[in-house]
C-alpha cells in the first residue's frame, strides 16, 4: 500500500479489534474509495455467528462500508476533518449474501452529499463475483 493510502487509512478512530477495512486499494480524497477486509476465521465474533458455519455478520457488513464512507469523507483536502465522526443513518440497506472464513469483503464508498457535519455516502460490499451489500449511509461529526 502506498503511503498516501496508509496515512489515510489511520483516520479511522477504531481500535484493531473493530477494524473492518485492511487496507485500502484506492483513494479519490473526498469522494470515493475501494478497500478490502480479510475474514481470518478467528474472529471472536464468528465463534457465535454461527457455530459450525461462522459467517461475517450483515451488520458489520454494514459498520465495514461506514468505516470506508469515513476514511472518503475525512480525507477530502478542501475540508477540515469532523472529530467524533459516527455512523448516525442507514437507508435502503440489503444485505445479500454474506462471506466466510478466508474470503476476502471488497468495500466500495462514495460520498454523494455533504451538508455541514453530516456526510451521505452510497456504499457496496462484495466478495469475489457475490454482492454482499448495498446501502446508503450517513456519517455525522463534530466541527473542528
Amino acid at each position: 500500500m502506498n503511503d498516501s493510502l496508509e496515512a489515510a487509512l489511520k483516520l479511522l478512530p477504531h481500535g484493531p479489534e473493530f477494524r473492518f477495512v485492511d487496507r485500502l486499494l484506492s483513494l479519490t480524497p473526498g469522494q470515493a474509495g475501494v478497500g478490502e477486509y480479510r475474514v481470518r476465521g478467528d474472529e471472536p465474533f464468528l465463534r457465535g455467528h454461527f457455530p459450525g458455519g461462522p459467517i461475517f455478520p450483515g451488520v458489520l457488513l454494514v459498520e465495514a462500508a461506514a468505516q470506508l464512507a469515513g476514511v472518503v469523507a475525512q480525507s477530502d483536502p478542501a475540508l477540515p476533518p469532523l472529530s467524533d465522526l459516527k455512523l448516525t443513518a442507514m437507508r435502503a440497506v440489503k444485505i445479500l449474501g454474506s462471506a466466510a472464513a478466508g474470503e476476502t469483503i471488497r468495500l466500495e464508498a462514495r460520498v454523494t452529499g455533504r451538508l455541514g457535519r453530516l456526510v451521505q455516502a452510497q456504499c457496496a460490499a462484495s466478495a469475489g463475483d457475490r454482492a454482499l451489500l448495498v446501502c446508503e449511509l450517513a456519517l455525522g461529526g463534530a466541527g473542528e
